[in-house]
């Protein structure tokens, strides 16, 4: 016996999220320009340190971020500041992904750099509140999530652009249990929402020289809204005659990141929210792992900067947190430093890590006293930026990696 009453409830609920949906349509309609940091009296950028080893990767990136800034910071054109109230906590506390003072505070900054926060799963011993992330992205309009991921000796230099505020992420906890045998959950595609984040990835293939674009669906079964994806990038890759672009599915993708005779070809890739959830997880893993990754979140208005790892509470647990390793945090800095301008800073800073990770590794993370602190490798890294000859020892790594590949 079908259940009608179950059946009219279920569709008073899937008539708020639609509404909610269409009204954000309209707000899409009228978003505001980009900021332009360049005109700003003072640039504000506020840390949160989050849960877990958050706090001290978090500290570890905010000593690298104060040195390369130090002449703005003393010019007073920069204040960093710390912004409380993001722990699991006081979440809990007040029963919001982000409490409403936090969220303020949030507003009142240009940038953010966040530690990782902690995201309730079933059998957690905390209640199930929505993701600190996704609450932010939302509230914020953080609509582009970039994630680059770099293997010089592998030939790999991709960048993800994966959209931030749609998608299967849509609406969260608020899915739909129909009865005690059926849930159902939702995926959400904007013509606004999927045209910005693809220009986002255009724009960037066009003026970075890299002019080839991988849109990644799987619009041969998601027909609708995966197929919605794919017919606008048909659309905006007209306005961008001099990029090359394809398409691919999710499930293929993830296969030929890990082919060396087709990987090292891929440049840009832009995707829906969950697909570039996971795939960029993997491309990480690649490069050396999820700690070695840092993500950007981007909106017309505000950005917010962060690792793409958890908060490893079981490194607090078992007095490991200072050993945690800090790369993502600090390559998340040097993607906050282009974003904001500072372009030649975010150069050496990457180039520094390139060296520091993947190529000298004087000092080695492993997460225990076997290996550095967060602390230590954040001077090294300071230390390595700061070498004259800093860019000659990249290229010539680099050099000495392709080498090896021919």
């Amino acid at each position: 016996m079908v259940d009608e009453k179950a059946i009219e409830a279920a569709q008073k609920q899937y008539g708020e999220l639609l509404r909610k949906q269409l009204e954000r349509v309209e707000r899409l309609k009228n978003e505001p320009d980009w900021t332009d940091y360049s005109k700003l009296d003072k640039l504000i950028i506020g840390v949160c340190g989050g849960d877990g080893i958050g706090p001290y990767i978090c500290n570890d990136a905010r000593k690298v971020l104060e040195f390369l800034l130090a002449d703005k910071i003393a010019a007073g054109k920069v204040e960093v500041r710390n912004i409380d109230g993001l722990t699991i906590e006081r979440r809990v506390e007040v029963m919001k992904a982000i409490p409403d003072d936090t969220m303020e505070e949030l507003k009142k900054c240009h940038v953010i750099l966040k530690g990782p926060t902690t995201t309730p799963k079933k059998g957690d011993p905390w209640p199930n509140i929505e993701s600190a992330n996704v609450a932010m992205r939302k509230e914020l309009d953080l609509f582009a999530n970039i994630r680059p991921v770099s293997v010089p000796e592998l030939g790999i230099n991709w960048r993800f652009f994966r959209e931030n505020t749609e998608g299967s992420y849509a609406v969260g906890s608020n899915g739909i249990n129909v009865t005690d045998d059926l849930a159902i959950d939702y995926c959400v595609a904007t013509t606004q929402g999927t045209e910005r984040i693809l220009r986002a990835g255009f724009d960037y293939a066009k003026k970075s020289g890299a002019n080839y674009v991988s849109v990644i669906t799987k619009a041969n079964i998601i027909k609708t809204t995966d197929g919605k994806f794919l017919n606008i990038a048909e659309k905006v890759a007209k306005d961008y005659p001099e990029v090359r672009w394809d398409d691919w599915f999710i499930d293929i993708t993830t296969a030929k990141l890990l082919d060396p005779a087709r990987r090292s070809a891929f440049r840009v890739f832009v995707l829906p929210n969950l697909y570039g959830d996971i795939i960029t997880d993997e491309a990480a893993q690649i490069q050396g792992g999820v700690g070695t990754a840092g993500s950007a979140n981007i909106g017309k208005r505000y950005a917010m900067f962060e690792a793409i790892h958890g908060s490893a509470p079981r490194m607090v647990d078992e007095g490991r947190a200072k050993y945690a390793d800090p790369c993502s945090m600090i390559k998340a800095v040097a993607m906050m430093l282009e974003h904001i301008g500072e372009v030649e800073k975010a150069r050496k800073l990457d180039m520094a890590l390139d060296v520091c990770v993947q190529f000298e590794k004087r000092l080695v993370m492993t997460g225990r006293d076997t290996g550095a602190t967060g602390e230590e490798f954040a001077k090294y890294v300071i230390e390595t930026v700061q070498r004259p000859d800093l860019e000659k020892v990249w290229k010539d790594y680099v050099d000495a990696a392709a080498a090896k590949q021919q």
